[in-house]
């Protein structure tokens, strides 16, 4: 089962894609921000359709769901749920909303292990963050558990 993460933001989408087997994420690519919901729904639907046509196909697609700490929605997050909502009426894959809250503080710690400059880390942000999306949303599914041997 191959996933598609996806951080959406006013100016950048991250994206993320899982290995065939659903178990790790990875930070795929960053998509300019054109337009409105619906607009950005058209971008996203060729990127499935591009994902859809390869061996490994794609079961889900993750959006970032965003809230506020304390759990509240926000603006960003009513227009998550549009774009879930033109998503999943025009794709043949499920759209599944994953809590967001402090992914791009993860994903900044994370780059910040390799890379110390702010500025060069600023360009993968947006990807990274849509993995930690896409892997807290794995990590969250049942995982069949191979049986062992006596």
């Amino acid at each position: 089962m191959r996933a598609l993460g996806v951080d959406y933001g006013r100016r950048r989408i991250g994206l993320a894609l899982s290995d065939a087997t659903g178990l790790l994420a990875r930070p795929w690519k960053t998509l300019q921000a054109r337009g409105d919901v619906a607009a950005i729904a058209v971008d996203l639907a060729r990127e499935i359709e591009v994902l859809l046509a390869e061996p490994d196909g794609l079961a889900v697609v993750v959006l970032g769901y965003p809230r506020r700490l304390s759990g509240e929605a926000h603006e960003q997050t009513r227009a998550v749920e549009r774009l879930a909502a033109a998503l999943g009426a025009g794709q043949p894959v499920p759209v599944a909303l994953q809590d967001e809250r402090l992914s791009s503080h993860e994903a900044d710690q994370m780059l910040a292990r390799t890379q110390k400059d702010w500025r060069l880390r600023k360009p993968l942000l947006d990807a990274m963050s849509a993995a930690v999306i896409l892997q807290d949303y794995l990590d969250a599914r049942p995982h069949a558990v191979p049986p062992t041997r006596a």
